[in-house]
């Protein structure tokens, strides 16, 4: 029998030989109970702990509903699914090998916990009977305590012995997943319930009767509660945190805003939560706190959307007692554990709202709708904050961040973007954002190697929506996880990426700068074990290695424009593009000072 061509199917899809088969194992069973989830794509590194489950999926399903990714690294197809699930805040399903599969995807993992992201990620064991392990392999690959690995950071894990116990356990996993606050689940699947041979195929339950539930909002009176304090202050604030990417949702938070005179602080850590370019934005965002700074001192009524780090957030505005009324809408602490500190430090609240963002927003527009107007106007005297400029250099001079930028909004211009990650050294007044689409913020565990990884995730959320994928990476989160781009390739998800090329690990350079002078040590030595050359290393070469289209590397500013036309014209012909762009090393100067602070300074 010949393989079929891949070239000629559509968006990379591997159809497999018809199989002609009459047995029933219990990997077709699982297979079936996986289909009624209706996830349409699994990411996977293939391991042989998991090959009843893999045969399933290509002979019994046909590799269809779910279509099978392949990825080189555990990382990126866990990364992967934490990217699409940054879109369609929904799970998709990754699975990895055993123990070592899963070792490589922990921090993969991590990341879509602190990141809130639903994740269904299915792993297996060698067999739980010793008798039928083979020698030295089997034995290695064999944990007692598989998800012991990673159940600090997961919502829910289980290893079941049946195909009926298999089949809750997925449709439990499914449904925790997705239920706020979201975060990954696991499920062991032991290699001889895989390989187990069936009568006949059990029914798999209907899974619309196992969804999540609906989000929870907050009573009316509650609602009420917080509309009236919001209605009296004189200078409300709305720090808008963890919310959806729906469109109504976004116009019902422009709308709560309006309605209350407030001014906006948003996180570029988080997805875009409020227009960029209204005039109740208080301050550009930042992933850490500059010039909101001054507008959180100066209210005296807040309401908080999820926000990450409140308490942070508070302490670094205030300096002492908070003087704002505080009205924080969460249900955060339902994930809070001893074990990861992802939960920050205990902020004052004079009202906790445990309910979910949204419909909360959506009770306050209803409650100040019954309420009536307010009786004059919040912030007298203010003014929208004023466009901050970028500097553009010389045709043969060096390229900064702010000028990488600049070119970047030319070479888009009059196309959708959705702009899936940048690095540390970015600034929240170099991209706008006008659609719950348009940036998907950090990856939640603040490592260095997802950025490949939930940029083709992502990618493949917003293909064929007519919207354009970009990422800007640092170098070495390039460098970590690029094999992801591969998958990208591979499938035929049209991408978008842009290299801020520093050549060092530079957040780290500052930090030893730090160091050398808090200790009148030479500050000239800072460089040493964090700066990639000697060689430089071509990473248009290693993009053009994996298969997309490399440009670079780019070295002068009056070369960038015309490049980045060609990467966004090839990019949306359906290709993948990697841009290496040589860039100065610098962050933005309210950025430099918080990356560097000492703990409790």
């Amino acid at each position: 029998m010949r393989r079929r061509d891949l070239a000629n199917e559509p968006q990379g899809l591997e159809r497999p030989l018809p199989s002609d088969s009459t047995g029933t194992w219990g990997s077709d069973a699982i297979a079936e109970a996986i289909r009624a989830l209706d996830i349409p794509f699994v990411a996977l590194n293939p391991g042989s702990s998991y090959r009843g489950l893999h045969d399933s999926l290509v002979n019994k399903l046909g590799n269809e509903k779910p279509q099978m990714l392949l990825c080189l690294h555990e990382e990126a197809a866990v990364a992967i699914a934490h990217g699409w699930a940054k879109v369609t805040e929904k799970p998709m399903l990754a699975i990895v090998h055993a123990n070592v599969g899963l070792m490589h995807a922990t921090m993969a993992v991590y990341n879509a916990w602190c990141d809130r992201a639903p994740l269904l990620l299915l792993g297996a064991n060698g067999p739980a009977d010793a008798t039928k392990r083979r020698p030295w392999i089997d034995w290695i690959h064999t944990t007692r305590d598989n998800a012991g690995l990673i159940r600090n950071y997961i919502k829910w894990d289980d290893q079941p012995s049946s195909i009926g116990a298999a089949y809750e356990s997925i449709l439990r996993a499914n449904k925790i997943a997705a239920t706020s606050p979201r975060g990954p689940t696991y499920v062991v699947l032991d290699v001889g319930l895989q390989e187990a041979k069936l009568d006949s195929l059990p029914p798999v339950p209907d899974a619309k009767r196992f969804l999540p539930p609906a989000p929870v909002g907050p009573s009316p009176d509650i609602a009420e509660q917080a509309a009236r304090r919001l209605l009296e202050a004189e200078r409300p604030l709305i720090l808008m945190g963890r919310v959806s990417r729906g469109e109504a949702a976004w116009a019902a938070r422009v709308k709560l805003a309006e309605s209350l005179g407030a001014m906006v602080l948003t996180d570029l850590k988080l997805a875009a939560a409020f227009p960029t370019d209204h005039p109740l934005l208080g301050a550009p965002p930042g992933t850490f706190l500059g010039a909101g700074a001054e507008l959180i001192r100066q209210a005296d009524a807040i309401l908080v959307l999820d926000w990450v780090d409140l308490a942070g957030t508070l302490k670094t505005a205030f300096k002492g007692d908070v003087g704002a009324s505080i009205i924080n809408v969460s249900l955060d602490q339902h994930l809070h554990n001893g074990w990861s500190m992802d939960y920050q430090g205990l902020p004052p609240v004079d009202l906790q709202i445990m309910a979910d963002p949204d419909p909360t927003v959506a009770a306050l527009n209803a409650a100040i709708a019954k309420l009536g107007a307010r009786r004059k106007a919040a912030w007298p005297g203010r003014k929208p904050i004023a466009a901050q400029p970028i500097t553009m250099g010389d045709a043969a001079g060096p390229i900064a961040v702010p000028m990488l930028a600049a070119a970047m909004q030319k070479a888009v211009e009059g196309r959708s973007i959705t702009l899936i990650r940048h690095p540390l050294s970015w600034a929240g007044h170099l991209w706008p954002m006008k659609h719950p689409l348009d940036f998907l913020g950090s990856d939640g565990g603040g490592g260095v190697g997802s950025g490949p990884g939930t940029a083709v995730g992502a990618a493949l959320a917003v293909r064929g929506t007519g919207r354009l994928p970009v990422a800007i990476l640092g170098d070495g989160d390039f460098m970590m996880g690029s094999s992801a781009f591969w998958t990208a390739v591979h499938y035929r998800i049209p991408l978008l990426v842009v290299v801020a090329n520093n050549r060092s690990f530079y957040n780290d350079e500052l930090h030893q700068e730090r160091m050398a002078r808090e200790r009148s040590r030479p500050v000239e030595n800072k460089w040493i074990g964090q700066q990639m050359k000697d060689p430089e290393i071509d990473l248009a070469m290693i993009a053009r290695g994996l298969g997309a289209e490399g440009f670079g590397p780019i070295t002068r500013f009056g070369e960038l424009g015309a490049t980045l036309e060609k990467a966004v014209k090839a990019a949306s012909e359906g290709k993948v593009v990697v841009v290496d762009v040589r860039v100065e090393p610098g962050y933005d100067p309210a950025a430099s000072a918080a990356i560097t602070r000492a703990p409790g300074s």
